[in-house]
């Protein structure tokens, strides 16, 4: 192939590209919609397939080489769209953002100046602010996209950090480096909070130690009464809460935290209330769920993911900021981006708002699919699957060789294979660690695996607007089958 082939801009180059998204979206077609969602094959037949030098001397051209994609990689790749894909936040996939997908590629636009990106650092604007409005936060919020949740979680971090440091030491954390005080500073979180939270605090230099959970109740929601003990015990401790973080959608539960408590209670202290929203946000599209969002107006920063329940391709997601200003913690100009003249004549500066530098304009998958569906669509996907998970529920309920272990309150289900409700709970887990073994090698169901109160459990996370209760009943069918075989061959051995 010329050099001519290889680029967009020449009748040679717009016909070969043509030609390879032709090749790829078969490729793509032929991999999805498969009788299971994966094949089944272990990481040592993966890595088989795989014996060719992936930089030959040579080229095998494209052709192949896509072809090459579609046998190896495609063909054994879990199908997040297949009905029986219920393991992870990791959402079908919709088609305006497969398309938005494809634009966004091979324009390349990126987003850390407006000379490289005219349109879509002004469309990343306005979708920024159009989501404000959905969090009905006030007309002084901005926002920025990120990767995703981590992102999103520990920017909102180092802007409490920073505030914080500036505020109560007198200190410019970004010129001058952390005080001797910060190893005072603390988050309060809940034991149930993403684990991003501690992650965040070992980025920032304060050590995961610096997070405080705090207990949870019956609904896996921070429990108000443990909070309050927990703030009032940092205290007469000489500890510095910094920040306060609500979940809106644990990743086991899909529990909600008490977010205008919680708003309280920061209020009170005048620290950062953060919300991780990343899970639960897609809320804010139901006419019928989005109250159960109340409370989140009051957040100083929220982290919204589009690759959960918006259904975007991964990745994509958003930071907000009640006040837009707050992002000067972290700004900066550099001569060759974003040189301080541009501020002074409105030039959108969006770099100044990110930890990245390059940035992908992923903005345009849900601006695409918001004026595609609309957000009464939208919102009936995601309360579609809340009504499937509320039905998945009852039906693991009425099972007798299954434990239900939560009633959903978004759409994730934690249960247990139990066929004998004789077996304590380090059986019970040895049984269900080995299930979950077998059905990953299986093929026919994905699922997942979690500990609750020390207890190995199984888990559906359905995302999926397509799938019913019939593929749920399925799913539990594999289970069983799975579950037969374990039992079998631990009588074999024990024989």
């Amino acid at each position: 192939m010329s050099a001519a082939d290889l680029f967009l801009g020449s009748e040679a180059g717009d016909e070969a590209y043509h030609a390879a998204m032709e090749s790829a979206v078969e490729a793509v077609l032929d991999a999805i919609g498969d009788d299971d969602p994966f094949t089944g094959a272990t990481p040592e037949d993966l890595a088989d397939k795989f014996d060719d030098p992936v930089v030959p001397e040579e080229g095998v051209g494209l052709d192949v080489a896509i072809d090459e994609v579609a046998e190896r990689v495609l063909a054994n790749s879990v199908d997040p769209s297949h009905p029986r894909c219920a393991a992870h936040l990791q959402c079908p996939p919709m088609i305006p953002g497969l398309a938005a997908e494809a634009m966004l590629s091979a324009t390349n636009q990126s987003l850390d100046s407006f000379d490289q990106a005219p349109s879509a650092t002004v469309l990343e604007q306005q979708v920024i602010d159009a989501l404000g409005h959905l969090f009905d936060l006030p007309a002084a919020a901005d926002g920025v996209f990120t990767s995703g949740g981590t992102q999103s979680n520990f920017q909102a971090l180092l802007l409490a950090r920073d505030r914080y440091c500036d505020r109560q030491f007198g200190r410019d954390v970004q010129q001058a480096g952390l005080p001797r005080k910060a190893k005072s500073l603390r988050v309060v979180c809940s034991e149930a909070a993403h684990f991003t939270a501690k992650q965040a605090a070992h980025y920032l230099g304060l050590g995961e130690n610096a997070v405080v959970t705090v207990e949870t109740d019956d609904g896996h929601r921070m429990d108000l009464d443990a909070l309050d003990e927990t703030l009032s015990a940092l205290e007469r401790q000489g500890r510095e809460p910094f920040a306060i973080v609500g979940t809106a959608g644990t990743t086991d539960f899909g529990s909600i935290d008490p977010l205008p408590e919680l708003a309280e209670r920061a209020a009170e202290r005048d620290v950062w209330f953060h919300v991780d929203a990343a899970y639960g946000g897609a809320l804010a599209l139901s006419d019928e769920h989005g109250a159960r969002l109340a409370g989140i107006e009051r957040a100083d920063s929220v982290a919204v993911d589009f690759h959960k329940l918006f259904y975007q391709p991964i990745s994509c997601g958003a930071l907000l900021l009640r006040d837009g200003d707050e992002f000067r913690w972290m700004a900066r100009n550099a001569a060759y981006l974003n040189p301080e003249a541009h501020d002074e004549t409105d030039v959108p500066n969006l770099v100044a708002k990110s930890v990245q530098t390059t940035r992908r304009f992923d903005a345009l998958k849900p601006y695409l699919a918001f004026r595609a569906l609309g957000r009464n669509r939208l919102g009936a996907l995601v309360e579609s699957t809340l009504d499937l998970a509320d039905d998945a529920a009852s039906l693991l309920d009425e099972a007798d060789d299954f434990q239900l272990v939560n009633d959903p309150a978004l759409n994730a289900v934690v249960f247990r294979y139990r066929p004998c409700k004789g077996l304590d709970d380090e059986a019970i887990s040895e049984l269900n660690a080995a299930v979950r073994e077998t059905l990953v090698y299986d093929g026919r169901a994905v699922v997942a695996r979690t500990d609750v109160e020390d207890v190995t459990s199984l888990k559906l996370t359905l995302l999926n607007p397509t799938a019913t209760l019939d593929d749920v009943a399925e799913t539990l069918d594999t289970i069983r089958e799975c579950g037969s075989a374990v039992e079998t061959a631990q009588y074999e051995v024990s024989a």
